[in-house]
């Protein structure tokens, strides 16, 4: 599952801002000159520049990076990642009805190359894509990948791909800590991105890849497929038709219970730094701005285990149901309070638990509960509660199961009026269960032409986000804790009114 990457602007400057109010270099190239309109702080070797919002027009992010990446190519520090930036400002290819849409993965572990397999297969059938490019951080992924597609071009360095003119999109499968800096450059050179779930690591990546998304333009679509399938649709139409009356509570569960289910993936022991030919593996690309530590293939080949690349259950499984309420909702709404539970009861050869709980308020007035366990598969029903009726969307618990309908089932308290609208019997409402993973892919390169937004738009995946990185933040800190959504902020005291 591990992507291909490394140190690019974006792992130079994890933090910089999307907007304008204050960035800084923080002494890490001193010795490069100020951009234009920036001053050297007295007694700091940070350079600030200090203004209003990016909506007044003022100095922003790309313009920073921009002016930063000239001044370092002066002296020989503008890689290709420094460069990739500034294609933000020039116009990408304008795709036709009858264009073929050239798409490149970036990751093309086991999740990576299945996605990409899609892509290519639906290519193959329809001539509406193309797999040109692929990229890894362990040669034999690159070179299965591009024998199997039979792409232009294999590499381990994701910035060969987003330096190319003739790749309009990208496939982002990479360990989770890598997906909001190379979706981010890759918008920022011109491209569209389909950008595996969750749709990053923290919530200050959230809200750069929203901003950004509407700097650029461009569509992004996150990789959570069971979006496009049609029961949460349904169920968004059920609730603003009233057919559960006020909503109280949504609960949802993923459970299961095997090798591949707990992230024991396969390990590839002749693989490695020191390796050679197709066992090469370049650990300092993958690990970017995580922690440098010796290479570890535990870490390399199972990930999601450690938290320093993955959120675990919450961020491997939860957007898979998150994501999901946030379309039936109606509307995509962050959480005002959360707080989880769990710990490692089954598997001691990890840092993230194997058992997780989370339970979340929201500010109008409903909750959400959220249950899983990698030792045991029986899963809860997903259903969202209403104060006359609940309607159930996955009898059988599994968020990317399949299902043929859901069910409204009235309350016996249900009120006069909603008796007298909908009945007391339980009203079964049919659903298309086409494979949402096919129809997925092709919204989203169907939205490449159109320039709509796709079926998991940024703006709503980060609010699936929100609330699965608090619940990791919740776990890891022992606290309740509350979101203020007009700063972007989480804290540990609730908000002052």
């Amino acid at each position: 599952m591990a992507g291909c990457f490394s140190f690019g602007f974006a792992s130079l400057f994890p933090t910089l801002p999307a907007s304008s109010e204050t960035i800084c270099f923080q002494e890490i190239l001193p010795f490069i000159p100020p951009p234009p309109g920036v001053t050297l702080e007295k007694n700091s070797s940070s350079y600030c520049q200090k203004g209003n919002s990016m909506s007044e027009g003022d100095f922003n992010r790309r313009d920073f990076i921009r002016q930063a990446g000239g001044a370092g190519a002066a002296m020989g520090l503008a890689s290709s990642a420094l460069a990739a930036r500034p294609a933000a400002k020039m116009s990408s290819r304008i795709i036709g009805a009858n264009d073929r849409i050239q798409v490149a993965a970036i990751g093309v572990g086991g999740r990576g190359y299945y996605v990409s397999g899609v892509f290519h297969k639906i290519g193959a059938e329809t001539n509406t894509c193309a797999i040109v490019g692929v990229c890894d951080t362990y040669q034999k992924r690159v070179t299965k990948a591009r024998e199997s597609y039979k792409a232009e071009v294999g590499t381990l360095d994701y910035r060969e791909i987003l330096s190319r003119k003739d790749v309009d999109a990208v496939i982002v499968a990479t360990p989770d800590h890598w997906h909001a800096p190379i979706a981010l450059e890759a918008m920022d050179s011109g491209k569209d991105v389909y950008l595996e779930k969750p749709m990053c690591h923290t919530i200050e990546e959230a809200r750069q890849l929203v901003q950004t998304v509407k700097e650029t333009q461009r569509v992004l679509q996150v990789g959570s497929q069971t979006t496009s399938g049609d029961q949460w649709h349904k169920a968004k139409k059920a609730i603003a038709d009233g057919m559960i009356g006020k909503q109280i509570m949504s609960q949802g569960s993923y459970h299961r219970n095997s090798i591949e289910g707990e992230w024991n993936w396969k390990i590839d022991a002749e693989a490695g730094p020191d390796a050679k030919g197709e066992d090469y593996i370049d650990w300092k690309m993958w690990l970017g701005k995580a922690p440098k530590r010796p290479y570890d293939a535990d870490r390399f080949f199972r990930f999601r285990k450690y938290w320093d690349y993955s959120g675990g259950i919450a961020t491997d499984l939860f957007f898979h149901v998150a994501a999901p309420m946030n379309i039936c909702w109606g509307k995509p709404q962050f959480p005002s309070r959360v707080v989880s539970s769990g710990g490692i009861y089954a598997f001691h050869d990890r840092e993230v638990p194997d058992t997780f709980h989370l339970l979340a308020e929201y500010p109008e007035g409903f909750s959400v509960v959220l249950s899983s366990s990698m030792a045991n598969s029986q899963h809860i029903p997903g259903l969202i509660r209403g104060k006359d009726a609940t309607l159930i969307m996955v009898e059988h618990g599994r968020f990317e199961g399949l299902t043929d309908h859901i069910t409204v089932r009235p309350e016996r308290a249900a009120s006069p009026e909603y008796l007298a609208k909908f009945g007391k019997e339980e009203i079964r409402i049919p659903v298309d269960a086409t494979d949402p993973m096919r129809k997925h892919v092709t919204n989203f390169l169907d939205c490449m032409r159109t320039r709509q937004k796709p079926t998991l738009d940024v703006e709503t995946a980060a609010h699936a986000q929100v609330l699965i990185s608090m619940s990791v933040m919740s776990y890891r800190q022992g606290k309740v804790l509350y979101f203020d959504e007009a700063k972007w902020k989480v804290a540990d005291k609730p908000l002052k009114a």
